[in-house]
């Protein structure tokens, strides 16, 4: 048997503790983290500053993230951006072309951002797709986007470095 990450107890820590009482379930990723509160604490506050409200549609900020994720086979981070997706209007059958590196149904714009997430996850430089990007996006949408990504391979390297699973 695999030697799993430590998830810290909400009784062992406040700020772990409240988190998971607004989410009204236990979330491994944050109990992972909470081995290092410090960056727990800052980490919650960057990936909502990233993730949240921007210039960037909620439903592309989800598309890269998924794309990313799926590029890096993150089972945990696919699981908890599921839902959003489809909060955020995403199809059932768009969500399998996500899953499927098929981008056929999507826009333009989207098209871009699907495939810019999805080189960033492969090689790091997104040489291919980035110019791509500049007939879409402002220069602040592509920072933002950029961010997106960027925090769904931090998320997914963490989780799958830590053999981080959905819960059953």
């Amino acid at each position: 048997m695999a030697t799993t990450i430590k998830r810290v107890d909400p009784a062992e820590n406040e700020f772990l503790a409240s988190l998971e009482s607004k989410a009204k379930q236990p979330n491994p990723f944050l109990r992972a983290m909470a081995n290092r509160p410090e960056a727990l604490k800052n980490f919650v506050p960057f990936y909502a500053a990233l993730v949240g409200p921007g210039s960037v549609d909620r439903r592309i900020k989800v598309m890269v993230y998924l794309a990313t994720s799926y590029a890096n086979q993150c089972a945990f981070c696919i699981a908890a951006n599921l839902p959003g997706g489809r909060k955020a209007g995403l199809t059932e059958d768009e969500l399998r072309q996500l899953e499927n590196w098929q981008d056929e149904a999507f826009n333009p714009a989207e098209r871009a951002a699907i495939r810019y997430a999805r080189e960033l996850a492969r090689t790091a430089r997104a040489q291919t797709s980035r110019e791509e990007m500049f007939q879409h996006f402002t220069h602040e949408q592509i920072v933002e986007i950029t961010l997106v990504a960027a925090m769904a391979n931090f998320t997914n390297r963490f989780n799958n470095g830590l053999g981080i699973l959905p819960e059953a």
